[in-house]
């Protein structure tokens, strides 16, 4: 059995709702199931991301975290 995951980052402006990214999942899966694969589950993967030093502490930034929504499908 093959597995793929997939990022999804739903594109929504200020008026945007719960209802069209919802829209924008089911979009995504279906191409994807048309394509023979199967819908497993979806989920996040949390990333921590690494701050730096600068040069001699001028210029350092502080580490920041992003969250991935990601869709993960069966063959």
């Amino acid at each position: 059995m093959n597995y793929k995951v997939k990022p999804f980052i739903a594109q929504v402006n200020s008026n945007g709702s719960s209802d069209d990214v919802a829209n924008q999942v089911n979009l995504f899966i279906n191409q994807e199931t048309s394509d023979g694969w199967e819908f497993v589950s979806c989920g996040n993967i949390d990333t921590r991301i690494s701050g730096t030093n600068g040069c001699f502490g001028i210029g350092a930034t502080l580490g920041s975290s992003t969250s991935t929504m990601v869709l993960i499908f069966k063959k």
